[in-house]
């Protein structure tokens, strides 16, 4: 780097270089090995092409973030003329994000299926090497995916017909993102509490589609409204209170004249993270909308939305700390710090060696969950893929989006001062990776969906299959007894569960994100292993180092409990 000398510049001569990033794709051996060791030769010969570009992309884009900071979203409420417009000027990168997206079919890929069961691989190894460095633009696709997956679901051949190519659509013209308003003001996650309510239009049309109804309410929280459409949900007149009652509709922002569709944009959030996404607060007056799948249950009706945005969320978790790694070992090559390297010194190192196990962990039960939906929707699934895609998805989402930002807020200590400084654009990867546990059920929430799952449809069992079928076949010294220690665990939550369940519903509550933490991190160190003895045939010790290194940190949350009563005594004044 050349600069301009002056005399403080000859007295005080050092800078130290920045971090750097390569193509993401060419450096990242763990998703190069997952990606042979679980496609056909003929698929990943086929796709490779597109990773290597993408990685490629992915550091354009990242220097394109830095230099552009400041640049977040505007709302424009009013025109010259007093006319209510409610406009939204997004980043020039998410311009030129939603127009990548497009073309690289980032949705578009799991619905065209040219590779079968592995579509969903293709398109999740692109969309985890694009994310980090979209300003989060994965937030619309996430809903995009979610929404055409919902419509096709639901089999409303009207809506599939009006919506589902465009939001499929590789023409950046064409293409369309979906919103997802779910939120109120009476609660996120209990979502039955709201007060939004539909009633039928008199002969009003969406799109020339008879059937309408009109909403009237409030949404709280609303991720990327610059979307063309959205899924949100109402209650009908004489509905049932609570989840039941709520019906699930489709409707466009925007009317034919480009007029918004009886929506009033009351002001974007100033939040933590995720600054680029236009998050807005709505009013609905007068919104036309459609029913998706009839009238009332609506919850159980965007089950299909929630199973597609929660595999999203945990990409974007493992891409969010592959970008934090990245940066932090490129900078032990560079820092000097009392005479050698900070890559010299065996703390430090011994420091980015956690941070990769954690990653690689989380890596494999995303892929994981992936590889699961990818053959449900093909229908190449076997009853017990089926099963463990259903009870795996919360588990995977919560579990790696702790661990997303613990991650990186090791990655940003491991600058030192520096990661700390905003115009390092270090800090912005850690207010964006808070979001990941509170998007789409906070980890509370999930914990007790996987509760459900256990009660109802017998998700300890697929868990337990899935860990015996991964660890049972092992046969390295170092990795079976990993493997037996994944088993121990396993059995150690399958005897929490039945204790739990003789102390009461309170105490399994109480205990229910400590179980699913267990249930998700034993899952982790299966599939570790798993990889990690593939990877030894090729010559390659770093997976067995890693599920080493992870299991020093240990798998297993379930101990010596607090009784309910206890807990809150500790709060007592």
């Amino acid at each position: 780097m050349v600069r301009r000398a002056t005399g403080i510049d000859e007295a005080m001569s050092f800078f130290q270089d920045p971090p750097e990033l390569t193509n993401t794709y060419q450096t990242d051996h763990v998703l190069q090995g997952h990606l042979r060791r679980t496609l056909p030769a003929e698929v990943l010969c086929d796709i490779e092409p597109e990773l290597q570009e993408m990685g490629r992309l992915a550091v354009e884009l990242h220097a394109q973030q830095l230099a552009n900071r400041h640049d977040e979203p505007r709302l424009e409420a009013w025109d010259a003329w007093g006319n209510r417009i409610d406009r939204v000027h997004v980043s020039a990168l998410w311009e030129r994000a939603a127009k990548l997206a497009a073309e690289k079919g980032l949705v578009a890929i799991a619905y065209e299926r040219v590779h079968g069961r592995h579509s969903r691989t293709h398109q999740f190894a692109l969309v985890y090497l694009f994310g980090p460095s979209s300003d989060v633009y994965t937030c619309p696709l996430a809903m995009t995916d979610g929404a055409a997956r919902t419509l096709l679901e639901h089999k409303n051949q009207p809506l599939i017909d009006r919506a589902v190519a465009r939001l499929t659509s590789r023409d950046p013209a064409r293409a369309w993102t979906s919103g997802q308003w779910m939120t109120e003001r009476t609660g996120g996650s209990d979502v039955g509490l709201s007060e939004t309510v539909a009633t039928p239009s008199d002969g009003g049309k969406v799109a020339g589609l008879p059937g309408a109804y009109r909403l009237q309410g409030t949404k709280w929280f609303t991720s990327a409204i610059t979307s063309q459409m959205a899924l949100t949900l109402a209650r009908t007149a004489g509905s049932p209170d609570g989840g039941r009652g709520l019906t699930l509709f489709y409707l466009e922002v925007r009317d034919e004249t480009c007029a918004l569709n009886g929506i009033e944009v009351n002001r974007l959030k100033d939040k933590l993270g995720t600054r680029k996404v236009p998050t807005a607060e709505l009013t609905l007056d007068g919104t036309l909308a459609l029913p998706v799948a009839g009238v009332g249950n609506g919850i159980r009706n965007i089950a299909p939305m929630l199973n597609v945005t929660r595999t999203w969320n945990a990409i974007c978790a493992i891409g969010c700390m592959r970008r934090g790694i990245d940066l932090a070992v490129d900078y032990a090559n560079r820092r000097v710090q009392f005479g050698t390297k900070l890559s010299e010194k065996p703390l430090h190192m011994d420091t980015l060696a956690g941070m990769q196990a954690e990653f690689e962990g989380a890596f494999g039960l995303a892929f994981r969950v992936v590889q699961l939906l990818g053959a449900v929707e093909s229908g190449e699934a076997t009853a017990h893929e089926e099963r463990l895609l259903r009870a795996l998805t919360p588990v995977a989402k919560l579990v790696t989006a702790k661990q997303a930002v613990l991650v990186v807020s090791e990655a940003i200590e491991c600058f030192g001062g520096a990661g700390y400084v905003e115009d390092t654009g270090l800090p912005t990867l850690l207010r964006d990776a808070q979001v990941l546990p509170i998007w789409e059920g906070t980890t509370n929430v999930l914990s007790l969906d996987v509760m459900r799952a256990i009660a109802r449809d017998g998700a300890l069992e697929a868990f337990e299959e899935e860990v015996v079928s991964l660890t049972s076949v092992l046969q390295q010294p170092r990795l079976t007894d990993l493997g037996r220690l994944a088993r121990k665990t396993m059995a150690q939550a399958r005897g929490w569960v039945v204790e739990s369940a003789e102390r009461g519903v309170l105490d399994a509550e109480a205990g229910a994100r400590r179980f699913a933490l267990t249930i998700g991190r034993t899952l982790e160190l299966a599939l570790l292993l798993r990889h990690a003895e593939w990877s030894q045939t090729q010559g390659d010790e770093r997976p067995t180092l890693a599920a080493r290194r992870f299991a020093a940190h240990g798998i297993s949350s379930i101990g010596d409990e607090l009784k309910p009563d206890e807990a809150k005594r500790m709060f007592s004044r």
